[in-house]
């Protein structure tokens, strides 16, 4: 069987990412209803975290010298009913199977199990098809990039992940604020990274939670820590957000397609009317604050 007749085949077999009539799709879009009701203790939000870059000070790569912390919040009706299905389809698509973790590193790479591409349409076919997850996605984004020269320069003793950590919380908290979520307790999922690594970030969370916050207040933040190969369909998308940031970051003039996908998720001024502007300094933060951006 020629190579274009195997391709054509397997498109006929696969799965839609997306079977929804157009009432039920709205109704998903807008996220409505809710997981939890309104007597529940917890939020309708749940929190999906990855980063890239080493956040040492010891060592800072001159080819990409900053650390990102990303959080994904995603409303928990939205992610279980639309994205989760979405990405098992996906894999079973490509893989025939679903027990594949997709870590943007292995994939640009083409390491691992993501050696599979028989040709570059097929390549780019996946590629497509996991920005269309990406991009339809109802998620709000928040990222931290810190410039680690600046760091070292300004805060020897500094640590990037725990800086980064700060500001995304603080921040969260203020769109849970706006989403009336902010008295209900929410989920913070991490990515496991070593049992020295984890205590002290777990440390840090807790005092950032009891009130060492720019706000002064407590924060009602719950955190988990997750196995890398957990079949986390939450953490598998952050893991793909955090690196454009970077990159963008460093090199603003550069084209970056995956960074345009993820423009309009951003945490930004004027709410959903205003997505894809204003998230400068809102939703994307930078340490040290660029001097085009209004302070923190």
């Amino acid at each position: 069987m020629s190579g274009s007749k195997q391709d054509s085949s397997n498109k006929d077999q696969q799965l839609p990412l997306f079977e929804f009539d157009q009432e039920n799709l709205d109704k998903l879009r807008d996220h409505q209803p809710s997981v939890d009701g309104e007597d529940s203790q917890f939020s309708k939000y749940i929190v999906y975290v990855d980063e890239s870059g080493d956040h040492s000070l010891q060592s800072i790569d001159p080819q990409y010298p900053v650390f990102v912390l990303a959080f994904c919040v995603f409303h928990k009706r939205h992610y279980s009913e639309v994205i989760v299905p979405a990405l098992e389809k996906f894999k079973f698509n490509h893989f025939g199977h679903d027990q594949v973790v997709l870590h943007e590193n292995e994939i640009r790479r083409r390491k691992g199990q993501f050696n599979i591409f028989r040709s570059r349409a097929h390549q780019q076919a996946f590629m497509g098809e996991l920005t269309k997850i990406i991009e339809f996605s109802n998620f709000v984004l928040i990222s931290a990039t810190i410039d680690k020269r600046s760091l070292v320069k300004n805060n020897p003793d500094g640590n990037a992940y725990h800086l980064a950590l700060a500001l995304c919380m603080e921040k969260l908290h203020e769109f849970l604020t706006e989403k009336e979520q902010n008295k209900k307790r929410t989920y913070i999922v991490v990515e496991r990274r070593g049992n020295k690594e984890d205590d002290e970030l777990e440390l840090e969370f807790r005092r950032v939670c009891d009130g060492n916050n720019a706000l002064g207040i407590h924060l009602p933040f719950d955190i988990i820590f997750a196995h890398k190969q957990v079949m986390s369909s939450g953490l598998q998308l952050a893991d793909l957000v955090a690196r454009p940031i970077g990159l963008k970051t460093l090199r603003p003039e550069q084209e970056n397609r995956a960074f345009e996908s993820l423009q309009p998720k951003f945490y930004c001024e004027g709410g959903r009317c205003s997505v894809g502007e204003g998230y400068e300094g809102i939703g994307m933060m930078v340490y040290p604050t660029p001097k085009s951006e209004k302070p923190q």
